[in-house]
C-alpha cells in the first residue's frame, strides 16, 4: 500500500510542479503591450491625445525617434489645442474599436508670421517637457484630459515614428505555491517509496532457528577466521548490513528531492507567490468643494514655482546689464514701467542703487485663476532666501494669449505684520473679479481713485472710513516724503519756491482675484506727483541737489519748475458687500516713475 500512495504522490507532485512551470513560462503572457503610431511626417507638430494614452490602464512609456532634435511635452488638451489653434497639425487618437487613427488638423485661428517658426520650447503652458537628440523615452502617469505634443524645433516636420507601451500584469501568483508545494509532495512520495522497500526486504528475510549445540561440545575458538566468518554468516550480521546499506541510500534518495525543491523555490521570484499585503495607494486629498461647472486653475502648483523662477532669471540679467528690452519679455505695466525708469537712472548715476531683486524660491502661496481661456492671472507669494535682505514679494501675473508667457504686472512687498486672507487651495483656484464688481464694499476700478482721495485730503476724504488707515504704512511714508521735499525745497529755494503734491489713479487696470470669504485681493496703481515751482519771475528750481530728476530731464535748471512723478504698486484686501471690515492694505512697492520740466 505504501507504493501506491508513493506513485499517488509522485503524480500530484509532477502534476503540480509541471504547472508551476508552465505558469512561469510557455503559459507567461506578455509583461507589455505597444501602441505605434506612423505619422506622414508632413507637419511641425504632432498631438497625442490622451483617449490613446489612456486605452490601456498603467503608467504610458512614450518613445520618438527623429533624425536630430526631439522635443516632447505634455498638458491640459485644451491647453495644448489652444497653443497649436493657428497651425496645422497631426492629430493622433484611438477610435471606439482601440484603432488608432491620425488626422491632420487645419488652423482655427488666424495665423501670424511668428507661427511658422514658433518654438515649443520653454513655453509656460507645459506641465513638464523633455528634449534629446535622435531619440526620446519618457515614462509617464497621464490622465485622460491630458495631451502630449511632439515637435522637433517647430520648424521642421515632427518626428514620425511614435510609440506608446504599458505594462501588463504578468504575475502567476500561484506558480510559487505550486512548485513549492510539489516539492513536498514529492518529498512525501520518496519517504513512502523507501518505507515501501523497507517493508518488502522485512519480510523477505530468511527466518531459519539455529541447531542447538551438544552440552558438552565446545565452541572451536582454534581458527579465529572461522569464528569471524561464523559471526558474519550469521542472521544478526547480515542484518546488520542490510540495514546500514539500506539507511545510507535512504539519505542519498532523499537529498536530490530536497535539491530540486530549493533550485525551484530558488527560481520563484516576488511575482510568483500571492500578495496578501494590501496595496500602497496615494494618500487622499482634503475634500473641496468645487462649484458646478467651474474651471479648472489656470497653472498647478509646480507650473507656478517654474514660471516664477523663469520671471526670476529673465529679470536678474536684464538688471544686470540695464536691457528694457529683455526685461519686457517677463514685465508689464507698473513693474515694466518702473524697471524702465531705474536702468536709465543706474546708466548716469553710477551709484544709483538697483531695484529689489524678484526672488526665485521658496514659493510659499499659489493662487491661479480658474478660467478657460485668456487672459489668465496668477497670483504668487515667494520668501527671499537671502538672510541679509529678507523680503517677501507678492506679484500678480498675466498671460494674455496660450502663446504669451506671463508676465508680471504688479510686483510689491508684503510688510512683516501682513495677515492675508484666507485663500483657495492652489489645486482649486480662484475666479477673477471684475473691475465693476458691485459684489465688493468697493468695486476694483475705483480703489485706485478712492486711495488717491485720501492721499490728497487725508480725514477728509470720503473714503477715509472705509480704509484701515491706521494700520497703513504707506500712507505714512507718502506723508514722510512730502515734509522732506517741502523741507528740501525750503532749504535751496529761500522763499522763492513753492512745491504742492497730488495723487491720481494710475492708468494700469486694477487686478482683483475672489478670497474664501466673498473678499478680494486687488492690486491697484496709484502716481503721487510733486511739483516744484518759482514764486517770482526771477527765480530758478535748481536740481544741484537732485540726480534722478537731473537725469530725467536732461537739465539742471529750469525757470518753470518740474514735475516729479512716483508710481505705486498697492495690494489691498477689499472685504465682501455687507462685511464690516476695512479695506486693508497687505502690501505696496513705490518708486520714482518720470521727471518733466513744468509747462
Amino acid at each position: 500500500m505504501r507504493f501506491v500512495w508513493a506513485v499517488v504522490a509522485f503524480v500530484i507532485a509532477a502534476v503540480m510542479i509541471g504547472a508551476g512551470i508552465a505558469q512561469r513560462t510557455v503559459f507567461q503572457g506578455p509583461s507589455e503591450t505597444t501602441a505605434a503610431v506612423q505619422t506622414e511626417g508632413t507637419t511641425a507638430y504632432t498631438l497625442v491625445d490622451g483617449a490613446l494614452l489612456t486605452s490601456v490602464p498603467g503608467a504610458q512609456t512614450l518613445r520618438v525617434e527623429g533624425d536630430g532634435q526631439v522635443f516632447a511635452a505634455y498638458g491640459r488638451t485644451p491647453d495644448v489645442e489652444a497653443w497649436l489653434s493657428d497651425v496645422e497639425y497631426t492629430s493622433v487618437t484611438v477610435d471606439a474599436e482601440g484603432v488608432v487613427r491620425t488626422t491632420e488638423v487645419e488652423p482655427t485661428a488666424e495665423g501670424t508670421a511668428e507661427a511658422t517658426a514658433r518654438s515649443p520650447i520653454d513655453s509656460d503652458l507645459w506641465l513638464d517637457e523633455y528634449e534629446q537628440t535622435g531619440t526620446l523615452s519618457a515614462t509617464l502617469q497621464l490622465p485622460g484630459d491630458m495631451s502630449v505634443l511632439i515637435a522637433s524645433d517647430g520648424t521642421a516636420p515632427a518626428p514620425a515614428n511614435v510609440s506608446v507601451t504599458w505594462p501588463i500584469d504578468d504575475s502567476t501568483p500561484w506558480a510559487g505555491p505550486l512548485i513549492v508545494g510539489g516539492g513536498i509532495v514529492l518529498l512525501a512520495g520518496l519517504v513512502l517509496y523507501l518505507l515501501g522497500i523497507r517493508h518488502v526486504r522485512r519480510s523477505r528475510r530468511p527466518r531459519r532457528k539455529g541447531l542447538p549445540l551438544p552440552a558438552t561440545e565446545p565452541i572451536s575458538t582454534v581458527d579465529g577466521g572461522a569464528a569471524k566468518g561464523v559471526i558474519s554468516d550469521s542472521p544478526a550480521g547480515r542484518g546488520a548490513r542490510v540495514r546500514g546499506a539500506l539507511g545510507g541510500r535512504r539519505a542519498l534518495v532523499a537529498v536530490p528531492a530536497l535539491g530540486v525543491s530549493v533550485a525551484l523555490l530558488a527560481g520563484c521570484s516576488a511575482d510568483a507567490w500571492p500578495q496578501f499585503a494590501a496595496p500602497e495607494s496615494p494618500s487622499p486629498t482634503p475634500t473641496v468643494v468645487v462649484p458646478e461647472g467651474q474651471f479648472p486653475p489656470a497653472v498647478t502648483e509646480a507650473q507656478a514655482q517654474r514660471i516664477v523662477s523663469r520671471v526670476s532669471s529673465t529679470v536678474a540679467q536684464a538688471d544686470a546689464a540695464l536691457d528694457a528690452t529683455a526685461v519686457a519679455e517677463r514685465l508689464s505695466g507698473p513693474a515694466l514701467a518702473e524697471r524702465q525708469t531705474n536702468y536709465k537712472l543706474r546708466a548716469a548715476i553710477p551709484d544709483r542703487a538697483a531695484l529689489p531683486a524678484i526672488p526665485a524660491e521658496p514659493v510659499q502661496i499659489v493662487l491661479p485663476q480658474t478660467t478657460g481661456t485668456w487672459p489668465r492671472t496668477l497670483m504668487t507669494v515667494v520668501e527671499s532666501a537671502d538672510a541679509a535682505t529678507p523680503t517677501t514679494t507678492i506679484m500678480m501675473m498675466t498671460q494674455e494669449t496660450p502663446w504669451d508667457p506671463y508676465k508680471a504686472s504688479y510686483v510689491g512687498n508684503l510688510e512683516a505684520s501682513t495677515n492675508l486672507p484666507e485663500l483657495a487651495a492652489e489645486y482649486v483656484g480662484a475666479t477673477q473679479v471684475s473691475p465693476d464688481s458691485n459684489f465688493l464694499v468697493l468695486a476694483p476700478e475705483k480703489v485706485a481713485a478712492a486711495y488717491a482721495d485720501i492721499i490728497n485730503n487725508g480725514q477728509n476724504s470720503a473714503s477715509w472710513s472705509t480704509f484701515d488707515t491706521a494700520n497703513d504704512l504707506l500712507l505714512a511714508a507718502i506723508q514722510d516724503n512730502k515734509t522732506k521735499r517741502t523741507d528740501e525745497l525750503n532749504q535751496t529755494g529761500a522763499g522763492t519756491a513753492e512745491i504742492s503734491f497730488s495723487a491720481s489713479a494710475g492708468p494700469a487696470a486694477p487686478i482683483a482675484l475672489a478670497t474664501l470669504d466673498s473678499g478680494a485681493i486687488v492690486a491697484v496703481n496709484v502716481y503721487e506727483s510733486d511739483t516744484a515751482k518759482p514764486t517770482n519771475a526771477d527765480a530758478v528750481i535748481k536740481l544741484d541737489n537732485n540726480p534722478a530728476v537731473k537725469a530725467l530731464t536732461g537739465v539742471e535748471q529750469s525757470a518753470t519748475g518740474f514735475t516729479t512723478t512716483y508710481s505705486d504698486q498697492v495690494f489691498f484686501y477689499v472685504p465682501g458687500q455687507g462685511s464690516d471690515d476695512q479695506i486693508r492694505l497687505l502690501g505696496y512697492r513705490s518708486s520714482l516713475l518720470e521727471a518733466k520740466v513744468s509747462p
